[in-house]
C-alpha cells in the first residue's frame, strides 16, 4: 500500500506541474518568420496567434497569393517551434519519460 501511496502522490505532483506548465505556455512567445524575414508571426505556447507583421515592401495587390504563403508559412515555423518548446517542458516534467506513440499529454 505504500507504493499505491508514493504513486498517487506522484502523479498528483505531475498533474500539478503540468497545469503550470499550460500556464506557463499561454504566456510564451514564439515567433515564426518566412520570406527572410519579411512576414513575421508571434504565437503563444498555445498556439493562439498574437501579431501579424508584414514588410510593405512584399504588398502586391496583384499577388495576394504569395502574401497569404508567406503568412502561412510563417505561422508553420512559429507552430513547430511551439510545439518543440512543449515537448521539452514535457520532458522536464516527466523526467524523460517515454510515452506510448499517440498519447501526447495534456493535449
Amino acid at each position: 500500500m505504500k507504493n499505491l501511496g508514493n504513486l498517487m502522490k506522484q502523479a498528483q505532483d505531475m498533474q500539478r506541474k503540468m497545469g503550470e506548465m499550460q500556464e506557463k505556455m499561454k504566456e510564451m512567445e514564439i515567433s515564426g518568420t518566412s520570406g527572410g524575414g519579411m512576414v513575421e508571426v508571434v504565437i503563444n505556447g498555445k498556439g493562439e496567434m498574437r501579431r501579424l507583421s508584414i514588410d510593405k515592401s512584399i504588398v502586391d495587390p496583384e499577388d495576394k497569393e504569395m502574401i497569404e504563403d508567406l503568412v502561412v508559412a510563417a505561422f508553420n515555423d512559429a507552430k513547430g517551434k511551439a510545439e518543440e518548446a512543449m515537448q521539452e517542458q514535457m520532458q522536464e516534467i516527466t523526467g524523460g519519460l517515454k510515452l506510448p506513440p499517440g498519447m501526447n499529454l495534456p493535449f
